[in-house]
């Protein structure tokens, strides 16, 4: 399958993507529903009530930005950390599609992460917003919807992390906060494959390599036209911001695609419980990111713990 053969192959089909205000979660439901789905995205943020992040973006606009390209979106104010909210939400999309096929938990809870303090130091209620926010949220959502989705074989739930399996097994993700809840998304999505089996449905992780969102870009003070000079002309500088890695970074195009791919692939129960990445499903399903390359972040930012930074050629990972 190449990416032509994923476009417009989605209609007929329900799709729910929570977080979808911003980033990996607005660039997915946008791919979405530019296959085809009609896409339901959910998210807290609203005119009046700002995110978590201090940002502007809402899911109103995410939905604005569906509609305007001919797509069908339906924008929904949830709180996914209210679990009656929550069952609203599906009973919702159950009234009005009697159906649901793909199921995309993307809600992160960045905003509360805290690095450079060890567990002992960490201010114990923040620390366990992250992990309500970046998996209770998950677990919520997919309790309540699975039921539905179950309705029709062939549903798919896509669990979006932070980090692959392999990699997150022997690295620490430098907060404990941190560490369990990308970890245990991905558990989620494993337990979920084995239970969804029985019923012809499919369950994996994903993850993005180093995600040039938004909110990325404003944290390192670039943009998208210079993001490139500015991390290369770092390299060899450790405390510089843009960190040279960067360099190896990928917008949410990358994912959205390798997920949509993934949805209208007839043998998707193949991947089911594994870990995936944007790049290995980029590289299967012949993706691409928007400017033309695959980034394999991962093994770029594996291999620089053994190479020196000068030794790394970027070419070689795109």
């Amino acid at each position: 399958m190449t990416e032509q053969d994923s476009v417009n192959n989605l209609h007929g089909r329900i799709a729910l993507v929570t977080g979808a205000t911003r980033g990996a979660g607005r660039a997915i439901a946008r791919a979405l529903a530019d296959a085809g789905a009609t896409v339901y995205c959910t998210g807290r943020s609203t005119s009046q009530t700002p995110s978590d992040y201090g940002r502007a973006e809402t899911v109103q606009e995410t939905a604005d930005l569906i509609t305007a390209a001919g797509g069908r979106a339906i924008p929904v104010i949830t709180d996914h950390l209210d679990p009656d909210a929550v069952r609203a939400l599906i009973q919702r999309i159950s009234a009005e599609q009697d159906r649901l096929d793909i199921l995309v938990n993307d809600i992160g809870g960045e905003a509360y992460v805290k690095f450079g303090l060890p567990l002992w130091d960490q201010d114990l209620a923040e620390g366990m917003k992250l992990f309500q926010t970046g998996f209770t949220t998950h677990l919520y959502t997919s309790h309540a919807a699975l039921p539905l989705l179950l309705k029709n074989r062939g549903s798919l739930v896509v669990e979006v992390t932070d980090g692959t399996r392999s990699y997150n097994a022997s690295h620490f993700r430098e907060s404990v906060f941190h560490d369990l809840t990308k970890t245990t998304v991905d558990r989620l999505a494993f337990a979920q494959g084995h239970e969804l089996a029985h019923h012809g449905g499919t369950a994996v992780s994903v993850s993005p390599g180093w995600l040039r969102s938004e909110m990325m870009l404003d944290a390192f003070g670039v943009t998208e036209q210079n993001w490139r000079e500015s991390a290369q002309a770092n390299r060899g500088k450790p405390d510089a911001l843009p960190p040279y890695e960067f360099v190896i970074s990928e917008t949410p195009a990358l994912l959205a695609r390798g997920i949509t791919a993934l949805a209208a692939d007839p043998r998707r129960a193949r991947w089911n419980t594994q870990s995936l990445s944007s790049f290995s499903l980029a590289e299967h399903y012949g993706l691409t990111d928007v400017d033309g390359s695959r980034p394999d972040a991962w093994s770029f930012i594996t291999d620089m713990e053994t190479t020196q930074v000068d030794q790394l050629e970027v070419h070689n990972y795109r």
